[in-house]
């Protein structure tokens, strides 16, 4: 640890985010925390098999961002890369079925 940072910066933080294009106007925060809460997200979250996304910028965005509604338009452009990145997760995942090598023969 540098003697500069203190026990707050290295606290763990989490927040979740919800988007349904075709009943949000914005994608939306639908969990935060910090410490044992984001611990508890992560954890949800993995074994839901839900991606995650590490910004420790935007989570420190995101957690001072009310529940359940949508976010700023500040946050767009950033919240638009993790949606990027989570589309591309799942066209891979699309392409190759769980369990199906790249090489196997259908």
């Amino acid at each position: 640890m540098r003697q500069d940072e203190t026990k707050s910066d290295q606290t763990r933080k989490a927040a979740a985010l919800r988007y349904r294009p075709r009943e949000d106007a914005a994608p939306m925060v639908v969990a935060k925390g910090r410490g044992l809460i984001a611990e508890r997200i992560i954890a949800i979250a993995k074994e839901h098999e839900i991606p995650i996304f590490r910004d420790d910028l935007l989570v420190g965005l995101l957690i001072n961002q009310p529940l359940d509604r949508g976010i700023p338009p500040t946050l767009y452009e950033a919240v638009a890369q993790v949606l990027a990145f989570l589309y591309r997760l799942k066209r891979k995942s699309v392409a190759r079925p769980k369990g199906v090598r790249e090489n196997a023969v259908r």
